[in-house]
């Protein structure tokens, strides 16, 4: 049963190796064939109703924080969870810092897209958030979106490493707390 855990987390993590090779080579969400694998797919509407949360959250602290906290808790959240799986040091924490990851990626590609606005708002008539957020310095949009891109898929690197140290870590700790049952049948 430990091989099947630890053959299981060392898939789960060559997946998030697959799915960083997709964020960064072919993820381009303005883009109308764009095809993502799926669990990017499902993250990424997830995150979306993460964002608009976080402008609800923000909406107390002014127009400027309204704003800003959608990326903001599209990007908080996995870090609130994050920590708490660091207390624990459990070896999921590699999929939840993937998760935070995969939100700076997203997050980098509506700051990018501030100049241009092409992609698609939820509804008509919305304003673009970094549209709005960079108005007075568009052309801060690609170096502030490439830096947010790449502290995204750095953080999705090395948490995929993180969860596979940890994992053969738990299942290094299993091997030595619980040997292998040499159970024998002693003649009578």
């Amino acid at each position: 049963m430990k091989y099947i855990l630890l053959t299981l987390k060392l898939l789960l993590y060559a997946y998030l190796a697959y799915l960083l090779y997709f964020l960064t080579v072919e993820y381009d969400p303005a883009s109308g064939t764009s095809r993502p694998p799926f669990l990017l797919w499902v993250t990424d509407w997830m995150n979306l109703y993460i964002h608009e949360a976080g402008h609800l959250l923000f909406k107390l602290f002014g127009r400027w924080m309204y704003f800003l906290g959608g990326s903001l808790t599209q990007i908080f959240l996995p870090l609130a969870l994050m920590l708490v799986i660091a207390r624990q040091r459990n070896w999921y924490i590699g999929a939840a810092g993937f998760w935070m990851g995969e939100n700076m990626v997203n997050v980098s590609v509506y700051i990018k897209d501030a100049p241009v606005r092409k992609l698609h708002l939820i509804g008509k008539g919305l304003i673009h958030d970094w549209n709005w957020l960079l108005s007075n310095n568009l052309e801060a949009a690609e170096p502030l979106g490439d830096a947010v891109f790449i502290a995204g898929v750095l953080l999705c690197a090395v948490s995929i490493i993180v969860g596979i140290i940890f994992a053969v870590r738990d299942y290094r700790w299993f091997e030595a707390h619980h040997p292998p049952n040499n159970f024998h049948i002693q003649p009578l």
